[in-house]
Order: structure tokens, then sequence, then C-alpha cells
């Protein structure tokens, strides 16, 4: 009698390891890339023993399709256009093949630079750099977006990006030219954002607040400035909200050459004439975006003018900052992300046609050779979604 119970034990087991190990195979890694010349939206699956990226088509969007955000459910892929009509777009996620479905459209109230969903997926943010406003929009149960903003809030010059925290209690903004950062106290049944107190928290003059990431404990708030390439550090008060500025640490290297620069005119709208400012032709400081890796211990920034990736160490007990290096990447790096897992790091460069795909050096955070795949025209803003 023991053999045949042994002989059903091995087989159930080895049952077991089977669906586990199909289980874990059918999980996949889908990268998208918006094209803002092309109007469309890039999509590849990466394979994550290695970080290649296999391109899987394109969704038509419209021209400036630029900021992106994936729902916390990982159904649906949210796409801002900032060409007129101004809208955001709701694309269905193929969980078998990554494929994009568009299913709605929905009004915005200005060209929006940035936008974010609350942690319920109820709620999408966005924030308008030419509008000087924010926008909160309800998306509904089937994770579409298709009704108009149900508040827009008026804001100082330049509001560039809006984040919540990781409770969902608390929501933060950059104004670019204003050089403040927005503290709001968020209401996830309603939706409605109100002002903290105090309603704002200021870097040096001349920073230029522009985006944002939080640290996975949710303690610190780091702000990439576009004009002086510093990292802003501000402790969070986890009960109240509020943010205490700790320090600010450059991304930019002396030898770089690059002094601090000026507020940029929106994307899409005319040039100023050249009369309009005396001519000066040192380069200047033009950052772009900032992430944290998931396990928090590295942070990652971007600068157009030099088209580098800064790298930072994270103290583990304070939060606090390290410059480290910068690492050369693609034209005109508006676009960083790292995969959930932590192990690759995808960046886009508007005057590139190619993305690079970096392996993350697990225990010094640096960036090793890069992979180099075709993307299309303008390419700016990455996502990237692991689906069970």
């Amino acid at each position: 009698m023991k053999t045949p119970r042994s002989g059903a034990t091995s087989v159930a087991l080895a049952l077991l390891f089977i669906i586990g190990v199909t289980s874990m195979a059918a999980a996949k890694t889908f990268v998208y890339v918006s094209n803002a010349q092309d109007g469309n939206i890039d999509s590849y699956i990466m394979d994550t023993s290695t970080g290649a990226l296999t391109p899987i088509g394109k969704a038509e969007a419209a021209k400036l399709v630029m900021p992106m955000t994936v729902s916390p459910s990982k159904k649906q892929l949210y796409a801002v256009i900032r060409s007129q009509p101004t809208r955001v777009l709701t694309y269905a996620i193929d969980p078998a093949t990554g494929a994009l479905t568009q299913k709605a459209s929905a009004p915005l109230p200005d060209s929006m630079p940035y936008v974010s969903t609350d942690h319920t997926g109820r709620y999408l943010f966005t924030a308008s750099y030419g509008g000087d406003k924010l926008a909160v929009s309800p998306i509904g149960e089937n994770g579409l977006v298709e009704a108009e903003a149900i508040q827009v809030i008026a804001t100082g010059r330049n509001a560039h990006a809006i984040l919540p925290d990781r409770s969902n209690k608390f929501v933060y903004a950059t104004i670019l030219s204003a050089n403040q950062v927005l503290q709001f106290i968020f209401d996830s049944k309603t939706g409605k954002l109100t002002a903290n107190e105090p309603a704002a928290v200021s870097p040096e003059a001349g920073h230029g607040p522009r985006h944002m990431t939080l640290s996975p404990d949710n303690k610190n708030l780091y702000v990439l400035n576009e004009l002086s390439g510093h990292v802003t550090q501000y402790a969070i008060d986890t009960a109240k909200g509020t943010l205490t500025l700790v320090e600010s640490i450059s991304s930019v290297p002396a030898e770089a050459g690059l002094v601090w620069g000026a507020p940029q005119a929106p994307a899409g709208a005319a040039p100023a004439p050249a009369a309009a400012a005396p001519k000066d032709d040192k380069p200047k400081v033009w950052a772009a975006d900032i992430q944290t890796t998931p396990n928090g211990k590295f942070l990652y920034s971007t600068e157009r003018t030099s088209n580098k990736i800064a790298l930072f160490t994270v103290t583990a007990e304070t939060g606090k900052l390290t410059y480290v290096t910068n690492f050369a990447t693609e034209a005109q790096p508006r676009g960083i992300k790292i995969d959930p897992s932590g192990q690759y790091l995808v960046a886009s460069g508007e005057k590139s046609d190619r993305l690079s795909v970096y392996k993350i050096d697990q225990s010094t955070g640096k960036l090793g050779e890069p992979s180099r795949y075709p993307v299309g025209n303008g390419a700016n803003w990455v996502e990237i979604v692991d689906v069970p």
C-alpha cells in the first residue's frame, strides 16, 4: 500500500510544479512608449531574463501624445493628447499579448504634461504647464475615463506634475516657474483636493520643480528641478502629509559646463521671438525625469542638454542622496522607467529613433552597456507593467 501512495504523491507534486512553472511563465512584462511626433504608442514585450525588447505593434493616438500612466489594476493605459482637442485616451491592455485597444476618450481642461491616478483607480490627476492648473477626472468602475474633470485648481505659473503619496491621503504638485511644491489633502471618496497647511513649500529660488518620485517607505519625496538639475529631498510627515526640505543635491557635474536654465515654452506652442530675450549661448541645464528602484536603494534622473542619466545612492536610514556618476544615453532624454523587478532601466530620447535598455547592477546601481531598440519620432514617456 505504501508504494501506490508514494507514487500518487509524486505525481501530484509534479503536477503542482508544472502548474507553478506555467503560471510563472504566463506572467508578462510590457513596455509602452508614446511618440509625440508620430502620434502613436509603441508596444514591446520585455524578456525579464535578459531585458530584451520585442516590438508587438503600435497603437494610434494623436499628435503630441505624451504623458501616460497605467491603472492600479494593470488593465488600462491612460495617454494624454496635448494637441487640440486636449483629451485623455483610455486603452485596454490585452494581458496575453500586450496589445492596446482604445476604449474611451474624455476632454481635459488644457494641455497636460503629466498624468497619474490615485491608488484606488477611481480618479485621474493631470497638471497643465501652459494653463497653470491641476485637474481631477473621474474614472468609471470599468476603468474608463469618459467624463470631464470634476475639479480644476488654478496654480502659479507652469504646473508640471501631480502625484499622490503611497497612503493615498495626500497629493503633491510641482509648479516650475512659481518654484513651489503644492501639498494637498485628498478625499478618495469624492476625489476632492483641499490645500494642506501650509499650502506649499519651496526650494531656493531658481530651481524650478518638475518631476517627483516617492521612496518606497513613503517617508521622502524627491523632486527633480528642471532649471538647476538638483534633486531636492523632502521629508514627509506621514500623519499630516506636509513636507520639510532636507537638502538639494546636484545631478549635473561641474565639468559638464552647464549653467542654470530658464523655463521653456509649452509643448506645441510657438517659440518666442529671438528679440524677446538677450542672446545667451551658454548651454543650460534642462533636467527631465526621475525614478527610484523598487527597493529604494538607487535614484536616477535625466538631463536633456548633456544627454545623460545621473545615478544617486540612497541612505536607508535617512533617505539622503549621494551623487555617484552620469551615464550617456539617448539624445534629449525625456523619459526613463524602471521595470517592477528593479533589474532594468528603459530610457527614451525625443531626438533619437532608439530606446536604450540598461541592466542595473544590484549592488552599485551602475548601468551596464545599453541594448538599443527602434522607436517612433518624439519618443518621450515610458511605462512598464507586469501582467500576471
